[in-house]
């Protein structure tokens, strides 16, 4: 009798913690948003770049600078890679020949095919009269594929062309510190850029 007794007062005390455990003040638990790894970012130090092609610019030491081994690449066609964090500057040159226009407006329809996912896009004017360094940086926020182009001319003769790129899929909440990180880097190539037909360059050791 005192088993049963027993056995049914366990019984009940487990039904009647269910039942207050299902009232209205119930805490609700959710998962925890997904974290993203910690990134160390490498302290900025920079080298000039310099090769067969017309010009010379600065680029970070933690970057590697490759010639583009795509089959349909021209010479002077490189890719600024940051192999520590998954992403490449692709960089294209072409000479000009009464066609400045023409690659103007294609650079312009390139970098306004990514406002589709953009939450918006900045433009910023190069001017650098001495160094005869004109050109359009277009920054694009949101998850777009390429965060940041930019195109610098000395509209006459050259034309020089950038877009950065990461090598996963666009996700600004992970990625939005490396930009603004690796854009840094790109204004420093874009205030050092210079022709090589305008000047005697000096070469650094």
């Amino acid at each position: 009798m005192k088993t049963k007794t027993l056995f049914s007062s366990v019984i009940l005390l487990t039904i009647g913690l269910f039942a207050t455990g299902c009232g209205e003040d119930d805490e609700i638990f959710t998962p925890k948003p997904k974290a993203y790894m910690r990134i160390d970012f490498p302290k900025k130090s920079y080298r000039l770049y310099d090769s067969i092609c017309p010009f010379t610019f600065e680029t970070p030491v933690y970057s590697v600078v490759e010639y583009d081994k795509d089959p349909g690449s021209q010479p002077c066609w490189i890719n600024v890679k940051y192999p520590q964090f998954r992403a490449q500057l692709h960089v294209s040159y072409l000479p000009l020949f009464n066609n400045l226009d023409t690659l103007l407006m294609n650079s312009r329809d390139l970098a306004v095919k990514h406002q589709v996912k953009a939450s918006g896009m900045d433009e910023q004017v190069v001017i650098r009269d001495s160094a005869h360094v004109y050109g359009l940086v277009y920054d694009i926020s949101g998850n777009t594929a390429s965060s940041l182009q930019f195109y610098l001319t000395d509209s006459t003769k050259h034309f020089f062309r950038g877009s950065l790129y990461f090598d996963v899929a666009p996700n600004i909440d992970s990625t939005k510190i490396v930009i603004d990180f690796l854009k840094k880097d790109i204004f420093r190539m874009i205030q050092s850029f210079k022709w090589k037909d305008y000047g005697k360059i000096s070469i650094k050791k």
